[in-house]
């Protein structure tokens, strides 16, 4: 008669088997201590909870007292005859362990599958639905994790035990659990909340309901609040309860509402991709005519992004004059009233051309019988004028349905990318994958913040104050588009009155501007240094190209966005009006300079080039790993620029100089890749500071350096100057540097997420945004790149207000450091 037998992962990784009937002494099995599979110490894996028998439950006699208790409370009694061996899975390999026990242990698998199997139905969909799978975490095992094992068996679930955190996080990725069940009772253990923050920062756990077990109020307590396990990520509360009928019910009640309805859910998401490679145009509304939802098809044939059209009221859309007065009210009497509506009508697309669609809009009815949803499909007619929009619109957008080879393929999305029609006012920000300018960098570009950050001092990140998932031309009605600079909104132009100012608060113009910094910063910036008299481009040219490369920045991400563009835009425009660095370049220098901090993150993913390199990014493949972004994000810019006249800030000046130009603006973009930043400070400090201490010291009179204006030397204080700009943060005034703080820990918090998510190395594993330290980081990071950097350009520079900031905020930190405190602020700051 076989038994199911019980197994253990020791602290080495090996699994041992015990038997119900004999001693305690183990019995090699087999080990899984070698290769990456190997499970976490703390780690009880088990495929069928019908197919094992917990530790404690297998040695002794406690574990067969419980065994009678668990047989008592299910009424499981199989016969004998039907026992069959029973078989333990590990990680996907299953090992049979076969050995005489008493025949109440035994499960009846027929009716386990009865329970466990499931067809549903979601629309016309037919699905079946796997055995759920459940995960315990508990510390140490008791009646409570003894319960809900027992009821896991005769619900026909698999179930897995995890004794730590660790080993919890690695079984969950693993396996994917539909049900978690964290022990809350006790924090002596492991905190119950931590833990399934850290689970809940994984993508995978959307459609996963996490359960907190938690103790029994004692009669003269009033009852705790469930809102802390709410904001904490857990799902339901369950109170400390043994019985296995409880925990049965528990488990089935939660199986049969939240599982299956995020099964559904999960379901949605075919009826998503197909929508999303219909070559139709597909528009959802409310039925208060709000859009809801577009897929690629209608955004390459209306030149719209997503982000720009979702919520917002078709109303809002512009119209199409080519329309008879009344077909508006007809479309809606008919619709209104349940009726599906078919026929031509002209749109106008993003451009301003009207084109001539056929279109059926079909009302959805839903709860109570009222229409809930109207679907648009919408064709191109085929008329002469069609054809050019049609040809237009293939032109722009490209088309990558046909099969190509690898590189054509690439220079394909690369082509996509640079169309300034459609580029010029759609963001990459939107958080769904099938928006990104780069296919096959959707897994990278589509960095959303999808867990709240558990510092105290980061807390209001968790509301993503600070990841912008609204188009940067979204608020066209709210604020217009200067066509000059003297066009600027009053309120703007007050704020750009201090931009000369190193305290100027760049924050605050980024809310003025909703997210728009850029172009208002640019435009006052470049008047400044007569950029477009050098270039001999007029304004409308140079907010055109603005505009474009705004755009071209990534508001989704936390840190490298166009705020941080215009902060080093910035920082820039000051260093190159100290004397010393003015009297050192040339007004070719300066522009070069203004405009290599503009794009010197353009189309940044959130994601560090180590980050490219591991997953094998496309970018990183066709740059042979080598300043994999810095080189993307000068091609794109150029690629940009020169693809459309109207943009074209260089299309007046002469070759060479547009080649010397272009020569500079590469260099100091490229010089921002820290791989090679200790190279640059010394080469600088060895040929501008030590030969100029070396002619003051010789001189009463502080003459210009010899040999600082040759080429060499012009090239790097160029590096030396947008180096510092691109981390000036810690020069910034303490609020400034508080924030950009807050928001360099979210994005590297993210990436170490989706290292782990995927299974990469880890790049940066003190960014773990359950155990870093802010504080901490930001102290290495100016004690290690820093302190030098700008003890070398203040020697050349002359900035005494920076290297005050810079130690105030060094002693900021110091002192949270010093309290413990992980966060930006002390919490009673905060």
């Amino acid at each position: 008669m076989g038994c199911a037998p019980s197994i253990h992962v020791s602290q080495s990784g090996v699994i041992y088997c015990r038997d119900s009937d004999e001693s305690n002494s183990p019995r090699h099995t087999t080990s899984v201590s070698q290769g990456p599979a190997a499970p976490l110490p703390g780690l009880f894996v088990q495929t069928d909870a019908a197919d094992a028998i917990p530790p404690s439950r297998a040695s002794g006699p406690p574990g067969a007292a419980r065994v009678r208790r668990a047989r008592a409370e299910l009424g499981s009694c199989s016969s004998t005859d039907s026992a069959a061996p029973a078989a333990t899975t590990c990680r996907g390999r299953r090992r049979h362990c076969c050995s005489s026990a008493e025949a109440e242990t035994q499960t009846n698998y027929s009716n386990v599958k009865q329970v466990s199997s499931a067809e549903v139905r979601i629309g016309p969909m037919r699905l079946t639905q796997d055995p759920v799978q459940v995960l315990l975490i508990f510390a140490k095992e008791d009646s409570q994790s003894d319960g809900f094992w027992w009821a896991c068996d005769r619900a026909g679930y698999r179930c897995s035990i995890a004794r730590t955190p660790e080993s919890a996080l690695e079984c969950f990725l693993d396996k994917h659990h539909e049900i978690i069940v964290i022990d809350h009772r006790q924090a002596r253990n492991f905190d119950a909340e931590a833990v399934c923050r850290s689970i809940r920062a994984t993508n995978l756990s959307e459609h996963t309901v996490i359960l907190a077990v938690v103790s029994q109020a004692s009669g003269d307590h009033e009852e705790a609040s469930v809102l802390p396990l709410l904001h904490a990520g857990f799902n339901r509360r369950f109170m400390e309860n043994s019985s296995i009928i409880a925990c049965y019910n528990e488990l089935i009640q939660i199986e049969h509402g939240e599982v299956r309805s995020q099964f559904k859910l999960r379901a949605c998401n075919s009826v998503f991709t197909a929508l999303d490679h219909c070559h139709e145009a597909i528009e959802i509304t409310s039925d208060e005519h709000v859009i809801q939802y577009v897929n690629p098809a209608f955004e390459r044939m209306m030149g719209y992004h997503k982000g720009e059209l979702l919520g917002k009221e078709l109303a809002e859309l512009p119209k199409s004059d080519k329309n008879r007065a009344d077909l508006l009210d007809t479309i809606n009497t008919c619709i209104r009233k349940g009726k599906e509506w078919q026929g031509v009508y002209y749109a106008k697309r993003k451009s301003g051309d009207s084109i001539q669609q056929h279109v059926k809009i079909t009302p959805v009815i839903g709860q109570g019988g009222k229409i809930r949803h109207f679907v648009s499909l919408k064709k191109l007619c085929c008329t002469t004028d069609n054809n050019k929009q049609l040809h237009k619109i293939h032109r722009d957008s490209g088309d990558n349905s046909q099969t190509e080879s690898h590189s054509f393929r690439y220079k394909n999305r690369r082509r996509e990318s640079i169309d300034v029609k459609s580029i010029s006012s759609r963001g990459s920000d939107a958080p769904s994958l099938q928006n990104r300018r780069y296919p096959s960098m959707a897994r990278i570009h589509s960095m959303t913040i999808e867990a709240p950050i558990t510092k105290d001092g980061l807390r209001r990140l968790s509301g993503n104050e600070y990841v912008f998932t609204k188009n940067v031309h979204q608020s066209h009605s709210h604020l217009a588009m200067p066509i000059t600079i003297n066009d600027v909104p009053p309120c703007i132009a007050q704020l750009l009155d201090n931009e000369e100012s190193w305290e100027f608060n760049i924050f605050e113009l980024e809310a003025v501007t909703h997210k728009r910094p850029l172009v208002y910063l640019g435009l006052k910036v470049f008047s400044r240094f007569g950029v477009c008299e050098f270039l001999r481009c007029s304004e409308t040219t140079l907010r055109a190209w603005l505009q474009v490369i705004e755009a071209n920045y990534h508001s989704s991400n936390a840190y490298h966005n166009s705020t941080h563009a215009a902060d080093v835009l910035h920082a820039t425009a000051f260093f190159l009006g100290k004397e010393r660095v003015k009297g050192s370049l040339d007004q070719l220098d300066e522009v070069a300079a203004l405009i290599a901090a503009t794009v010197h993150d353009v189309d940044h993913p959130g994601r560090t080039n180590s980050f490219l390199c591991n997953a094998g990014s496309e970018l990183a493949v066709l740059y042979n790993d080598t300043a994999v972004l810095e080189s993307h994000h000068t091609a794109l810019a150029f690629q940009l620029t020169v693809k459309d006249s109207k943009c074209n800030i260089f299309k007046n000046i002469d070759r060479n100089h547009y080649r010397t130009l272009r020569q500079a603006i590469i260099d100091m973009v490229l010089a921002t890749e820290m791989t090679k930043h200790f190279e640059h400070v010394n080469k600088f400090v060895n040929s501008i500071n030590k030969p100029m201490a070396s002619e003051i010291e010789g001189s009463e009179y502080e003459c210009n350096p010899t040999g600082k204006n040759f080429p060499e030397n012009q090239i790097l204080i160029k590096r030396m100057m947008i180096k510092c700009a691109d981390v000036a943060n810690p020069c910034r005034p303490l609020d400034l540097c508080i924030e950009w703080a807050g928001r360099i820990s979210e994005e590297y918090f993210a990436q170490t997420d989706e290292e782990k998510r995927q299974g990469l190395p880890v790049v940066m594993p003190v960014f773990d945004r359950n155990t870093c330290s802010i504080p901490k980081s930001q102290i290495s990071f100016i004690d290690y790149f820093i302190t030098d950097m700008f003890d070398a350009w203040d020697a050349f520079a002359h900035l005494p207000a920076l290297m005050q900031h810079l130690a105030n905020n060094y002693k900021h930190w110091k002192t949270l450091d010093d309290m413990k405190c992980k966060s930006l602020r002390l919490p009673s700051d905060s």
